[in-house]
């Protein structure tokens, strides 16, 4: 095991930093539903969580995940929640501690938080609002973004199993503290992803869905593979991460993620 790096079980990586690796995941028999995915495996005591939201930053349009890169040069980005056609995010959703306009959405219980505002609690992890308390008068994490529970602390799958196939982007943290991101690289149905994740990766703690579909996306930065030291078979997996296989369409939200 690499050192600084506490890798989720039956998955090999690849490390680019203090802090981050990567891998194209292969669940295979014991989730025949469940495609290929990329993943990352995040410290966040090595590493930065920052929510990016185009209005706040005086755009007038939002960016490609691309654009993003190059305006943030965050390491890692991939989309945020969901949000409506006007582009206004659905849920809470804070910057630096302040709310960006949005309201909290009663039915979606999953919160990705990061960067606390006060000591004695963890650098970044999914908050269940269904058990989590979180004063959004008051917010104990200065990073945050709402979106879908999927999988909770007690192996249960919070999604209907409604048969709906999309790319999905699953934010998940680990019992020692890591956020685990997959990024489908086919469609997939949020309860057959939750239902593997619960099946073959005990150390997931809890998981939550950002959006899918078409906005379902995920970048890493072509200058953390400049020391290329890929193994062969693994030439393919710089090309998945800096997105070239796919389209991308604007996201008015995305996280980045950086050193600290």
């Amino acid at each position: 095991m690499l050192p600084g790096i506490s890798f989720a079980e039956n998955i090999v990586w690849e490390r680019l930093s203090e802090g981050l690796a990567v891998s194209v995941w292969k669940p295979g028999e014991p989730c025949p539903a469940v495609p290929a995915m990329l993943a990352a495996d995040i410290d966040p005591e090595r590493t930065r969580f920052s929510v990016h939201y185009y209005a706040q930053e005086g755009l007038s349009q939002p960016p490609t995940i691309e654009e993003w890169q190059k305006r943030t040069g965050h390491h890692v980005l991939f989309n945020a929640g969901l949000f409506r056609e006007n582009f206004a995010y659905l849920g809470l959703l804070y910057k630096d501690g302040r709310p960006l306009g949005s309201r909290r959405h009663m039915s979606w219980q999953g919160l990705f938080v990061a960067e606390p505002s006060t000591s004695g609690l963890k650098k970044a992890g999914v908050l269940d609002l269904a058990s989590d308390n979180f004063d959004e008068q008051q917010p104990p994490y200065r990073e945050a973004a709402q979106a879908l529970m999927l999988l909770d602390q007690t192996g249960r799958i919070r999604v209907r199993h409604t048969g709906k196939h999309a790319y999905q982007t699953i934010v998940a943290e680990t019992a020692n503290g890591h956020i685990l991101l997959f990024k489908s690289l086919d469609l997939a149905t949020l309860y057959d992803i939750g239902q593997c994740l619960k099946d073959t990766l005990s150390v997931v703690r809890q998981a939550m869905a950002m959006d899918g579909g078409s906005s379902s996306d995920v970048l890493v930065s072509e200058s953390l593979w400049e020391r290329d030291r890929q193994a062969r078979d693994r030439a393919s997996w710089k090309v998945l991460f800096g997105g070239s296989t796919v389209t991308h369409i604007p996201l008015p939200t995305v996280i980045g993620i950086s050193p600290r």
